[in-house]
């Protein structure tokens, strides 16, 4: 097999050595381990891996987070091993058996241009807060990205080489970076392939090194991050139409400076910050000016009948509406105006 299997490892226990004894024993052509700072009590643990057969060990000074180990391993293996097509990352703490990995494995080598992901099905007994945390991370994901993902959060997966060069340039080192791997692979149009495995919880899953509070706010932050431009956008627009219409008194020249302020800003975040628009300004901007004149329209006749019908205020009916039309237009921009020609995007990845 010409995959390596890439272990970031903070205060393991010592099952861990087992785990990667048994690695050994497989086909995986080197197994790295990144001790991600861990203390010195773990020190022993770490020395009897580094003592076995294709195990190489790379040590951080200081825990960094496990995006950052992440990082130094892929890194390590790019630039030390031309001949291996990727890496197959695998968490320490025991929950991702030995025959999983080798499972996602061979869809690694079946797919060298994909990322492999070992999805749990969350069926049985997990423990509430991973139940939780994965629900709430696939259905927002879903939302901004369209794709839908079992597991999110899994740190079972298949890493092609090719793509390795674009994941270093993440910032992320925590375990948000596992969210924003994803998110580039959706940027790029890298396929990802969802593998089945078996769902392991060892002790309620008290190895685990996830705050369930911080880590998952750093990971939403990830997400809504897509949504902030147009929210601003929003922003503009209410505003302008506040004052204006303040000023005139007039629905139609109030709605019409608003959209105008508005969309000069979010044409360009939207295109350039939430989508990552590859596409030239002549085939996106007809489309997006074609939105906005609908969704102006449609704005427009909303803020007539609330305030009409329902006795909304002015500026009560214009929020109301706009909050409605927001999500149909994220969904729109998303699928139909700054969609990527996706032919063969992975031979790109590795550019500057």
């Amino acid at each position: 097999m010409d995959l390596t299997a890439l272990i970031p490892a903070y205060n393991p226990t010592p099952q861990f050595v087992e785990m990667v004894r048994e690695l050994t024993k497989s086909n995986f052509a080197e197994i790295i381990v990144v001790n991600d700072g861990s203390i010195e009590n773990c020190m022993p643990l770490f020395q009897a891996v580094a003592e076995m057969e294709k195990v190489t060990l790379i040590r951080h000074a200081v825990n960094l987070g496990k995006g950052a180990a992440l990082k130094t391993g892929l890194n390590y293996i790019y630039c030390h091993s031309a001949e291996y097509s990727g890496a197959v990352v695998i968490d320490a703490d025991g929950q991702h058996l030995v025959e999983d990995a080798l499972q996602v494995a061979a869809q690694s080598q079946d797919n060298p241009e994909s990322l492999v992901l070992g999805v749990r099905s969350f069926d049985g007994n997990v423990p509430l807060r991973s139940q939780i945390g994965n629900r709430l991370t696939r259905f927002f994901f879903r939302f901004l990205t369209g794709m839908y993902l079992i597991d999110t959060q899994t740190g079972l997966r298949g890493i092609p080489r090719i793509l390795i060069p674009t994941l270093l340039r993440i910032s992320a080192n925590g375990y948000e970076f596992e969210l924003d791997m994803l998110l580039t692979c959706n940027r790029f149009g890298v396929r990802i392939i969802q593998q089945p495995i078996q769902t392991i919880y060892l002790g309620n899953n008290r190895s685990s090194h996830f705050n369930p509070i911080v880590d998952s706010m750093k990971i939403y932050f990830v997400l809504f991050r897509f949504s902030f431009a147009s929210l601003l956008s929003a922003l503009i627009d209410n505003t302008a139409f506040i004052l204006v219409y303040g000023a005139s008194a007039n629905i139609p020249l109030s709605q019409t400076a608003a959209r105008i302020l508005a969309t000069s800003f979010n044409y360009y975040t939207v295109r350039k910050m939430v989508f990552y628009s590859r596409q030239q300004v002549s085939r996106t901007l007809p489309k997006y000016l074609t939105l906005v004149c609908l969704s102006g329209i449609i704005s427009y006749l909303m803020i007539k009948g609330l305030t009409l019908y329902f006795s909304f205020s002015v500026i009560g009916a214009k929020i109301c509406a706009e909050s409605i039309i927001f999500l149909a237009n994220f969904s729109i921009q998303r699928n139909f105006i700054f969609v990527e020609d996706k032919k063969s995007p992975a031979l790109e990845l590795s550019s500057p």
